[in-house]
């Protein structure tokens, strides 16, 4: 059954239409006084569509779809100026948003906490992210299980203090006025665990370098309050 919504290009079950229809409920709760349902509606199908061609489980299409609206319209909000809390806010791309990209979304929000934000994308999102970078960054006690390779979208970049590129050459967006660093990691994919381990290590000392220019403290790897944290 294909569902009647103009925004909507792909087949959906009506399981998946209700599962959509309560996403919109929530995000338009959630963006009250930001965003209109029209808004809200556009870039939650248009997320859905964007993960419905390569996806293998349709079941979790809405969840991943509300997911990546909700980061959408939050960068939409920064940009237009609707949202300022004054924290820094870094974006890191990378191919496949895979590996390298989401090890450093996950060591950045585990460091700087509530006190920057960071998202994460690639040029080309992969199937699922890697599973020894998963098992490499649960050595670390941070779990990354739940994230999903996604594309990055002009919205996301334009609203980012600091864009980080690992490996995506010229796919990566350039815009003005943006902060551009550029990682030269090892793709992690398709290696194994043992392989993957001194990446995940280089990872963590550029991001804490990186958290250290914008001005956030964080503990010293291996002291009582970083092992704790």
């Amino acid at each position: 059954m294909t569902d009647t919504s103009p925004h909507l290009r792909q087949e959906v079950s009506i399981d998946q239409q209700v599962a959509l229809r309560t996403a919109a409920t929530r995000l338009a709760e959630e963006f009250t006084g930001v965003y209109g349902a029209e808004t809200i509606e556009r870039f939650l199908y248009s997320s859905h569509d964007q993960f419905a061609t390569d996806s293998t489980i349709p079941h979790y299409l809405p969840l991943l779809a509300e997911r990546f609206a909700r980061q959408r319209l939050q960068a939409l909000a920064r940009v237009e100026g609707h949202h300022r809390d004054g924290r820094p806010v870094v974006l890191f791309l990378c191919t496949h948003n895979a590996g390298r990209s989401q090890m450093a979304l996950g060591f950045f929000a585990h460091l700087a906490g509530d006190r920057a934000v960071a998202w994460s994308g690639g040029s080309e999102p992969g199937a699922a992210v890697a599973p020894a970078a998963v098992a490499a960054m649960a050595e670390r006690g941070i779990d990354i299980s739940q994230e999903f390779p996604k594309p990055w979208t002009d919205e996301v970049v334009r609203a980012a203090d600091v864009v980080v590129t690992m490996g995506c050459g010229d796919a990566c967006p350039v815009f003005p006025g943006t902060r551009y660093e550029n990682w030269d990691l090892d793709d992690p994919a398709g290696l194994d665990l043992a392989d993957v381990r001194p990446i995940r290590d280089e990872v963590e000392r550029r991001v804490r370098h990186l958290l250290d220019q914008i001005g956030i403290l964080v503990p010293r790897p291996g002291s009582p309050v970083a092992t704790a944290m």
